[in-house]
């Protein structure tokens, strides 16, 4: 068994205009301040990283680790979930999706997929230059609005669509292999691949791609009443990536999953802060280290509630609390014996 590194922290809810936010350096140095040791870094946001530069020029990518490093910590993965949104999208959500993208391709689908399957192929080599081993993204949805099936779907639409959604994927897990890089999907609504059975549908499209990867996060398996601790006796082989977010679910006489068009302070379903919601965080971290998970435990920070800072601030302590140091030996070692075939083989009577 591995002790799970951490705790982490997903710097892209925490970047902002004013210092100690506003530049790769100083917000490290906030972080390690707080008691993280690694940061997850949003590919997205120019303060953090030059994504393309990163993944042409080893020497800049050194530059962003040494960054890094001399604030203390490491670069647990970097993360290109808006541009993996943006590899799939139903024509629907268009508009709302180009403000994912750079203006020069705003209402132009294809040039904006085009955009992003690039993003992510920079992605993988700008891992490989950091040394990095896994990847967060998200998968993108194409059959999203389709998901409740009403009206009824025409026979073979899901079929159709997880094709299409493996054939744009396929040659961005192809580069990632080629790169020693796992691409984690984190599992999501408003994302195709929101639940386990909708992740075997692209696995199997993909041919069981060893590179198609889990990132886990249990809030978003609260919000859906899906059983997220099985979720990882079944899928702890995929699971290389875990995001450490609380959520909690109060149905009422008046709503449940679905939250009746409300916005998140008022949802029946909401994501809550570490140790404000929830989520079983001692079960989870046993099992992950029962089944030998190597990777992070990262704090993503998403509350209505709680201020960011108090949020992270807890959260880096919460992680630390969680995290189980492994033991190098058997508690009942004391009462043990050393191996003896013969002696063995006597107490079964074979001898």
């Amino acid at each position: 068994m591995t002790t799970i590194k951490g705790p982490g922290i997903f710097l892209a809810q925490f970047l902002g205009d004013a210092a100690p936010f506003n530049n790769l350096r100083s917000i490290c140095l906030w972080a390690e301040s707080l008691g993280f040791k690694a940061v997850q870094l949003p590919t997205w946001d120019a303060r953090c990283i030059d994504l393309q530069k990163a993944a042409e020029s080893k020497t800049y990518a050194d530059e962003i680790k040494g960054i890094v490093n001399e604030c203390g910590l490491e670069i647990s993965e970097l993360s290109t979930h808006l541009q993996g949104q943006l590899v799939a999208v139903n024509p629907v959500y268009d508009k709302l999706f180009d403000g994912f993208a750079p203006a020069s391709v705003h209402g132009n689908s294809k040039a904006r997929t085009e955009w992003a399957v690039q993003q992510l192929k920079w992605a993988a080599k700008a891992s490989q230059h950091l040394g990095l081993n896994a990847h967060a993204t998200f998968s993108g949805a194409l059959l999203w609005p389709m998901m409740y099936p009403w009206p009824q779907r025409p026979a073979g639409l899901v079929e159709t669509g997880f094709t299409e959604l493996a054939n744009r994927w396929l040659p961005i897990l192809n580069v990632f292999d080629e790169n020693g890089i796992d691409l984690c999907y984190e599992i999501h609504p408003g994302e195709d691949l929101h639940d386990g059975v909708s992740y075997e549908l692209f696995l199997e499209k993909v041919k069981n791609h060893t590179r198609a990867c889990l990132l886990y996060d249990p809030s978003h398996f609260v919000l859906q009443c899906l059983d997220y601790l099985s979720y990882i006796d079944i899928y702890h082989e995929r699971i290389k990536m875990f995001h450490v977010k609380d959520a909690e679910f109060n149905p009422t006489g008046r709503q449940g999953v679905y939250g009746g068009y409300q916005g998140w302070i008022d949802r029946a379903g909401r994501f809550r802060s570490l140790g404000d919601g929830q989520v079983d965080f001692k079960s989870i971290f046993s099992k992950l280290t029962q089944y030998d998970y190597k990777g992070w435990a990262v704090m993503e920070w998403e509350c209505c509630l709680k201020h960011p800072e108090d949020g992270a601030k807890e959260g880096a302590e919460f992680i630390q609390k969680n995290i189980i140091r492994v033991t190098e030996k058997a508690f009942d070692d004391f009462a043990g014996a050393k191996t003896d075939e013969n002696f063995n083989r006597s107490v079964l009577g074979l001898q």
